[in-house]
């Protein structure tokens, strides 16, 4: 994967930064720095610059970039840059899921049924899963496949670098969910390639990175977001209950979006990655929600205010995913019916 193309000064000087080796870092520094203190939280989320620039980071700890040397992931001219972004970014997480987290707190259980109540109840954006199912255009369909290609080419590996930092149970039993994520050690069974052969049978580039230049803000921040989680480990809870609630708000959804794949003609081999998922994320979602989270809080590693952070993320992130694509199409569709008047 080549590095994109930038979005606004600070990711065009952090290009400049990566690929020459040198620039004006003190400008970078301050660019970033007056960025991160002049926007207001909630429009972090919404700042393509920003989260291309937060994403280019990220992804050196990945696969990184073909005309970048791998030495930059750790420079620290890097690591301070990276620093500066996320905490706007962390803060504005943390301002638009409060209302959530507070209400989860209120439900009586452990933390797992705090997660499971959170992921019932939440109502916020459109239901983009029925709209595939019934009513979405194939080019509707490949829209949708792009955008989610940013994360589902890399399928599971976030959460990998939280291994690690668990202990005893938790530990052993993220290994088990992760386990089944790679295929169960079969090649050609890992998610992330299941994925691939869907983008393949859309007609679609399966290439790690294929469709970056078409990534929006939402998908980069639901991306992004992973990133922080699961490569601090002071915020391995919240990488823990935003798993637990990916996994919870996966199956049904997969199943709707797996019969819109062969409603739109897409067929059987296009639909097996959402068939898969089907099944395992019923399962996932109980291993994730009780063997890891809540043995980790009755364990008083992390709190159930740090798990239920990371599952009010993932679901207030996936909305806002859901809401920017829906809009594009709702505006496209607004062009083209002014046209043929």
């Amino acid at each position: 994967m080549r590095l994109p193309r930038p979005r606004g000064p600070l990711s065009a000087r952090l290009r400049h930064l990566l690929l020459d080796g040198d620039g004006p870092l003190e400008e970078l520094d301050r660019t970033a720095e007056d960025r991160a203190a002049a926007e207001p939280p909630a429009t972090v989320l919404d700042d393509h610059d920003l989260q291309l620039s937060l994403w280019m980071i990220y992804e050196l700890s990945f696969r990184g970039f073909e005309e970048v040397d791998d030495r930059w992931e750790s420079a620290p001219e890097v690591a301070g840059l990276r620093a500066v972004l996320e905490r706007p970014f962390e803060q504005a997480l943390r301002d638009v899921t409060e209302g959530w987290v507070n209400r989860a707190l209120g439900v009586d259980g452990d933390v797992a049924e705090q997660v499971f109540a959170l992921a019932e109840g939440f109502d916020e954006g459109p239901d983009l899963s029925r709209f595939i199912r019934r009513d979405a255009t194939p080019d509707q369909v490949r829209a949708f496949l792009r955008q989610r290609s940013i994360y589902h080419l890399k399928e599971a590996d976030p959460h990998t670098f939280v291994i690690p930092r668990l202990t005893g149970p938790a530990k052993a039993h993220l290994v088990e969910l992760q386990y089944d994520e790679y295929g169960g050690g079969r090649s050609g069974y890992l998610h992330h390639e299941l994925f691939a052969v869907t983008l393949r049978e859309a007609g679609l580039d399966d290439a790690y990175g294929a469709y970056i230049e078409e990534a929006d803000a939402p998908t980069l921040a639901g991306s992004n977001a992973m990133s922080l989680f699961c490569l601090h480990r002071r915020l391995r809870g919240a990488a823990m209950g935003h798993l637990a609630a990916f996994e919870a708000t996966s199956s049904i959804p997969c199943r709707r979006i797996a019969a819109g794949l062969r409603r739109t003609g897409f067929g059987d081999t296009a639909a097996r990655y959402y068939d898969e998922h089907v099944e395992a994320d019923a399962v996932h979602e109980q291993l994730a929600a009780r063997e890891i989270c809540g043995t980790m809080v009755r364990a008083g590693d992390v709190t159930a205010r740090d798990v239920l952070f990371g599952a009010a993320a993932c679901l207030v992130l996936d909305s806002h995913q859901s809401e920017a694509l829906m809009a594009q199409w709702d505006s496209t569709d607004e062009q083209a019916l002014e046209a043929a008047r």
